[in-house]
């Protein structure tokens, strides 16, 4: 039976247990020799591929130190030579509402969240743009896309993974290096106490790992943002509307308040390919208006 990642090597990290494992137990499935990043090397998840008849590689690696990072890396290029996948799952929580949280409590949950991110990230670009190809998942929330109690810290880590896909997947086009978002809903050690029986029940991690193969196979997209849980999948989009120009004497709040109505109608809104794009589009309509 022909398997979608033959011959691919993937990263995954995060892949002790919860999500990771079950991205790391699916990729192999799938024929791809999977590393397997870890705070504690993840040998019994290594294991259970080695037992499938897959190739696995467990390494304790801690996502928040680039240095670890890299060794990790070079540990993968030595073993296997190239690396086509990375999944950036590694995560923790340290969940409280603003009032009570400390800087200590934001800086960690950024520091592997979203730095741990950038330094998986920035040690496997220079080997993908070499091979021309590459995958990349980052894992954002929608604690991060809509919020949630408590979460602060955590949501704004998830919220600037959509930011960081967003110019990667300017960057790396070229390269064929395709980079995409995934937002998971499922019951982890994270979420324990947090839902009932019954919704973890269909919250298994599996249910989700589903999105992260189709976000890395060789026909993936680039640029979307998945949502994943209980075997549903959906697209989150960020769009814009039309705008309304606002003569100099209506550039006020209480101007911009009276023009809402058409400053938000979300007939004819857009979703822009660059930043640059939006600049465009205001000076094309200031200049339609006349300005």
């Amino acid at each position: 039976m022909n398997k979608d990642f033959a011959g691919r090597v993937a990263i995954v990290t995060g892949a002790g247990a919860g999500l990771g494992r079950s991205h790391a137990l699916g990729l192999a499935a799938e024929g791809a020799r999977v590393a397997l990043f870890d705070l504690t090397a993840p040998n019994t998840v290594a294991e259970e591929i080695r037992a499938a008849g897959g190739e696995a590689l467990a390494l304790a690696c801690d996502v928040a130190d680039m240095a670890a990072v890299e060794r990790g890396v070079a540990q993968v290029m030595d073993a296997w030579g190239r690396v086509d996948v990375l999944v950036n799952n590694a995560g923790i929580l340290r969940d409280k509402t603003f009032a009570k949280l400390t800087p200590a409590d934001f800086a960690l949950v950024l520091a592997v969240h979203l730095t741990g991110s950038f330094h998986c990230t920035r040690a496997v670009w220079e080997i993908m743009r070499a091979q021309g190809y590459g995958r990349i998942v980052l894992t954002s929330s929608a604690s991060g896309i809509y919020g949630n109690f408590g979460q602060s810290n955590y949501g704004a880590a998830k919220a600037a993974m959509i930011g960081l896909m967003n110019v990667l997947h300017l960057e790396g086009a070229k390269y064929d290096i395709r980079v995409n978002t995934l937002a998971p809903t499922a019951a982890t050690g994270m979420t324990e106490g947090l839902i009932t029986a019954e919704e973890a029940a269909l919250l298994a991690p599996e249910t989700v790992t589903p999105g992260v193969l189709y976000l890395t196979h060789e026909d993936a997209p680039s640029r979307v943002i998945l949502g994943a849980g209980a075997g549903v999948f959906a697209v989150t989009h960020i769009a814009e509307t039309e705008g309304a120009w606002l003569p100099p004497a209506e550039r006020t709040a209480r101007g911009i308040a009276a023009a809402m109505d058409r400053i938000a109608d979300r007939q004819g809104e857009v979703t822009h390919g660059s930043a640059l794009d939006q600049t465009r589009k205001f000076v094309e309509i200031a200049r339609k208006a006349g300005a």
